[in-house]
């Protein structure tokens, strides 16, 4: 599994630099990388659950989870670090159906055409990373495809945050 994180996260990673959504260096960002587990463990039984019918709403989901979390980070992480559950915190909001439209409207405030924008390049990483897990020709329902599906939700979340970091001019530059 390791490897195929390591080809997610190049794909994903050059995908998004061509769109420049993302910079060459990937940011880092502990607070935001310190929530993954937490929002995982809360995340997994609903996405498992929308898998079947909608993977690719089970999958970009996470990547506007990632979104919203490194938002909330620069705007009021002392109020939302202490919020046990982000995830259900998001969810609750409007519920799963329609979570990504509540973090593109009320978490990132988007309109126009930067939410139109932002939903295709969403749905184009959802898809490439679906099609990555099928190409693993994993059996539905064992250890390995669950472990698969944590890879993706996992590279779609840093992904996510890493667009929104950019979005908000936090660039990683070398320091000389």
């Amino acid at each position: 599994m390791e490897n195929f994180e390591e080809i997610l996260r190049r794909d994903l990673h050059q995908f998004l630099l061509s769109m420049n959504e993302v910079d060459e260096r990937l940011p880092e960002c502990p607070d935001v990388e310190e929530k993954w587990e937490s929002i995982a463990k809360a995340y997994i039984p609903d996405g498992i659950r929308e898998f079947q019918d909608y993977p690719s709403a089970s999958l970009g989901w996470m990547m506007y989870i990632g979104m919203a979390v490194a938002k909330m980070w620069d705007t009021e992480w002392e109020i939302y670090s202490k919020i046990e559950d982000l995830y259900a915190y998001m969810r609750d909001k409007r519920g799963y159906d329609s979570m990504d439209e509540y973090i593109r409207e009320e978490v990132l405030l988007l309109q126009g055409i930067d939410y139109t924008v932002l939903e295709k390049v969403t749905g184009e990483c959802a898809s490439r990373v679906y099609n990555s897990l099928m190409h693993q020709h994993l059996e539905p329902g064992t250890k390995e495809a669950f472990n698969g599906y944590v890879v993706c939700l996992h590279q779609l979340y840093l992904m996510g945050a890493a667009m929104q970091l950019k979005r908000m001019d936090y660039h990683m530059t070398k320091m000389n």
